[in-house]
């Protein structure tokens, strides 16, 4: 991965899960990691470990739902780094339920993090991509993107949308700039926690202790689509567990 060398990434959610373990490959490839998320303390541990190792890393306390955390999280990068190759949206949360519960507390918010806030990211990136003549945007979705279950109806329109921007994205971007979709199937991450329904808590862990594949394996993807060459976009990735429908 010497590709990687360098590249400035900026990471939502970066403080477990998918976020982490990304930062953590792309540390250990020589990326210089910029991670953002709300555990300040679970950032600066990860931050810690990042720059004991060898590797560099900054980090901000970053609330996806808040626009000014955003960027915030690009001018560090820019600032300590000196440009931003690559921002990766990866915050998000899953507080599924059936329809019929009217948990409209919880619809609003997978809105506010799963949409907004990847829209925010946008929105802060994109002018620095545009002055810098290059840039990435990695936006992590869901299988739940593609296809649509029971108790998944807000979380899947959500990840839908991701796509959904994303592509507008990719089509408006023009020959610097690329945009990568990341749609991951069952992850052992901490998604659940995001639960307010304890039955769907429940099944959702009891699943992923069944079928969930590692991080790493998400990670891998994304440094994947990062380290190809400038001229070389790949538009979207899904992975998931071999033994999920």
């Amino acid at each position: 991965m010497q590709k990687l060398k360098d590249k400035v990434v900026a990471i939502t959610g970066a403080s477990s899960g998918i976020g982490e373990a990304t930062a953590l490959l792309l540390a250990q490839s020589g990326a210089k990691v910029v991670l953002g998320a709300r555990r300040s303390d679970r950032l600066e541990a990860l931050a810690k470990r990042i720059v004991d190792a060898g590797g560099d890393a900054a980090f901000a306390v970053t609330d996806v739902t808040q626009r000014s955390d955003l960027v915030r999280l690009v001018t560090l990068a820019r600032d300590r780094f000196g440009q931003l190759d690559v921002l990766l949206s990866n915050a998000g949360i899953a507080p599924i339920s059936r329809l019929d519960e009217l948990r409209v507390d919880d619809w609003e918010a997978m809105i506010d993090v799963n949409l907004k806030g990847l829209l925010f990211g946008i929105a802060a990136a994109l002018p620095v991509f545009r002055q810098q003549g290059f840039g990435h945007f990695v936006n992590v979705a869901s299988t739940s993107g593609i296809v649509t279950t029971p108790t998944m109806a807000v979380y899947s329109a959500t990840k839908m949308g991701v796509r959904a921007i994303s592509e507008g994205l990719r089509q408006e971007a023009g020959p610097s700039l690329r945009v990568t979709i990341i749609s991951p199937g069952f992850v052992q991450t901490g998604l659940a926690n995001s639960m307010t329904n304890p039955e769907m808590k429940a099944q959702i862990n009891n699943k992923m202790t069944e079928i969930a594949i590692s991080p790493d394996a998400i990670a891998r993807a994304i440094a994947f689509a990062i380290e190809q060459p400038p001229e070389v976009d790949v538009n979207e990735i899904i992975v998931r567990p071999t033994a999920q429908s």
